[in-house]
């Protein structure tokens, strides 16, 4: 059968690319075709577009970028009826896959979405769109069926696909070597996250906090799909770049700054205290403001039902917070014991690993029947 996926971002590449292998192994003969990244492509899927030429992030920016938005939509729709699939798969990134969702469902492909769009977070009558245009919604979150079935709409619950991603990491043991770190000094990891936007902003306040801890090593998790030169202005004696390891790093951290998104739920399973850190330009975050209906803006937080870790908003996000929040989760912190044991409950909430092996089984019967 004829597989089309659609990720437009890092993290949905890597799940899409567990997602492919999963369903290869259900049905050998299956050609995929992808808007996606590396990974993706590894996994056997034909690249159509990378997932970096469409990362825009915020209210705002979306909207700045519309053109070229619009552009990639038209480009991704002729291709998908050029191609026909026997399904189209959405991973995430809802502002862009909705509107595939629906184009598939007029044209007669079928849809599936893996990593529901958090429509539980905002505007939550969404929900009632991705039942008509949506056959099949796989869903990661625990909550997630119930918020579901409010709208009489069956979904399957397979697991996060985090835990495939974590037990299939195997830790470089010359990671310290290799990246020149200090073995004896405790490491303070920096995941600025992987849009250029987030990256600029973030760091800029992240490494500001170094003065505050002369002790540890700060190590910033990079990404290969930025430009190197974006990292530079950050680099220093004792402030470290490594690229494409943010699991090598939070394999030997003692604690991170985190950017709100998936690799919040990251840290936590690597077991890691954290800070969560969110800003975005003034006039997205008035937006969001009057748009998020849930408390939290993390994922651990959401998953635990209550402040796990700490989250720095906006205005609330400077150095000054940023260190105080820190020191309190370093070793002898008060409130690191608390943020590990929250850790032990979400990942009991969880379950357990084989999410990506679930959905893409399901898949294939779904297809087959």
């Amino acid at each position: 059968m004829k597989y089309y996926l659609i990720a437009g971002e890092r993290s949905g590449d890597l799940h899409g690319s567990n997602l492919i292998k999963a369903i290869r192994r259900h049905d050998p003969q299956a050609e995929c075709r992808a808007w996606g990244g590396e990974m993706m492509q590894a996994a056997g899927a034909e690249l159509v577009t990378h997932y970096a030429d469409m990362a825009f992030m915020g209210f705002w920016e979306v909207a700045k970028n519309l053109g070229t938005i619009s552009g990639f939509l038209k480009k991704c729709k002729a291709d998908i009826l050029a191609y026909r699939p026997d399904v189209v798969i959405l991973i995430d990134y809802a502002g862009f896959n909705m509107r595939i969702a629906r184009f598939a469902k007029e044209n007669g492909i079928r849809t599936f979405y893996y990593i529901s769009p958090k429509v539980w977070a905002w505007n939550q009558k969404r929900a009632l769109k991705l039942k008509r245009y949506v056959d099949k919604l796989f869903v990661i979150f625990p909550f997630e069926k119930d918020f579901f079935q409010k709208f009489d709409y069956e979904v399957d619950y397979v697991g996060n696909p985090l835990f495939d991603a974590i037990a299939d990491f195997t830790p470089n043991s010359h990671f310290l070597k290799e990246n020149g770190l200090d073995s004896q000094k405790p490491i303070i990891a920096l995941l600025p996250g992987s849009r250029r936007q987030e990256v600029e902003q973030m760091l800029t306040l992240m490494t500001a906090t170094k003065p505050h801890f002369p002790n540890y090593q700060f190590v910033i998790a990079g990404v290969s799909n930025l430009p190197k030169e974006l990292y530079q202005p950050f680099e220093k004696e004792d402030i470290k770049l490594v690229t494409d390891a943010a699991y090598d790093l939070l394999s030997v951290a003692t604690a991170a700054l985190v950017a709100s998104g998936t690799a919040t739920l990251e840290t936590a399973l690597f077991e890691v205290p954290q800070v969560v850190c969110y800003k975005t330009g003034s006039i997205s975050y008035a937006i969001a403001k009057r748009l998020i209906r849930v408390p939290y803006i993390s994922l651990v937080n959401l998953i635990a039902q209550k402040e796990a870790v700490k989250e720095l908003i906006q205005n609330e996000l400077t150095p000054q917070n940023m260190a105080q929040e820190l020191q309190d989760i370093l070793p002898k912190g008060t409130k690191r014991a608390a943020q590990l044991e929250d850790y032990r409950r979400v990942k009991a909430l969880l379950g357990e690993k084989g999410a990506s092996e679930r959905a893409g089984e399901l898949m294939v019967q779904y297809l087959l029947n």
